[in-house]
């Protein structure tokens, strides 16, 4: 019998501002002025860079604890690269990112096998790396120590 989780976000626009709620959580995606928006908050694309690096967090710290591994933190630098002509609407321009990179800088006393080792294991069980590829957007993710 499988469990499920469900997850859910609700929330009202004004313009491009979208103000969310997530649990006790209250989140404000906008554009920059120069797009149109408020820039009351990040926008949406960045928004999903900062939902991977949490993510690879998250599982990180779980995986860690599975496999007596000595994490004190990381530091991440997420990035992704999209043409902006597929979301202005050009039709043979993909509207989505061609390119995600992560880089890590991971805080610990452990040997870069035992990192990799870290690594390997977070990215195939976080669900926000694993959607991007299942999309088949590349993603380039290196784990150093730090």
């Amino acid at each position: 019998m499988s469990q499920k989780m469900s997850f859910e976000v609700t929330g009202t626009t004004n313009g491009m501002t979208t103000e969310l709620d997530s649990k006790n959580h209250r989140i404000v995606i906008d554009e920059p002025e120069s797009m149109g928006g408020a820039d009351k908050g990040q926008d949406p694309l960045s928004n999903l860079l900062a939902s991977l690096a949490g993510c690879e967090n998250v599982i990180a710290n779980m995986v860690a604890k599975e496999i007596d591994f000595d994490l004190q933190g990381i530091d991440f630098r997420v990035t992704g690269e999209l043409d902006p002509r597929g979301l202005m609407g050009q039709a043979d321009v993909k509207p989505y990112f061609y390119d995600v990179s992560i880089e890590a800088e991971v805080k610990t006393s452990e040997s870069e096998d035992r990192i990799e080792e870290l690594k390997q294991k977070t990215d195939a069980r976080c669900p926000v790396y694993t959607t991007l590829e299942a999309a088949g957007i590349p993603i380039r993710a290196e784990w150093n120590k730090a």
